[in-house]
């Protein structure tokens, strides 16, 4: 895929988790959660220039350092969610304010590490940011799913 092309699929993303994170909505423990953050995923790794094959050691840096971040990144937004139970058992989830400013934490490191990457005249691969955007989802999403899953009880249970 053309670099435009992943840039542009990441940014939608990203404005769609966002916009959906602002507003409460149901969540169901049961859903796939993990598909579209695989799916991400697989399209960042089957790039072959993933790697800068000139500047390889800085280059698996940059990548392994870009998802060490996304992975603790991902798993801060799962915490910043507010997740409340409702009186049918349901369980609920909003983003706060702390979940925008995770998002703005994550925007400052990818900035940071394509500069850092540009100084180092290191090929960055488009790519690199579908895999980024896919392991974000994943860990978020199973974060999010294992606290939902907490405060699931079943219909009638006592509080």
């Amino acid at each position: 895929m053309p670099a435009l092309t992943n840039v542009l699929i990441a940014i939608a993303v990203a404005a769609l988790m966002v916009g959906r994170q602002l507003r409460a909505r149901k969540i169901d423990t049961e859903r796939r959660f993990w598909i579209l953050p695989v799916v991400l995923a697989g399209l960042g790794l089957r790039d072959p220039a993933l790697i800068d094959s000139t500047h390889r050691a800085e280059s698996v840096g940059l990548l392994a350092t870009s998802i060490v971040a996304v992975l603790a990144v991902g798993s801060a937004w799962g915490w910043t969610v507010r997740l409340w139970q409702e009186s049918d058992g349901s369980v609920w989830a909003k983003g706060t304010m702390a979940t925008v400013a995770v998002w703005g934490v994550m925007i400052a490191i990818r900035v940071g590490l394509y500069g850092l990457g540009s100084a180092l005249h290191v090929h960055q691969s488009s790519n690199a940011l579908l895999l980024s955007v896919g392991a974000l989802l994943l860990v978020r999403g199973l974060v999010l799913n294992w606290r939902a899953r907490s405060l699931e009880r079943p219909c009638g249970a006592g509080v």
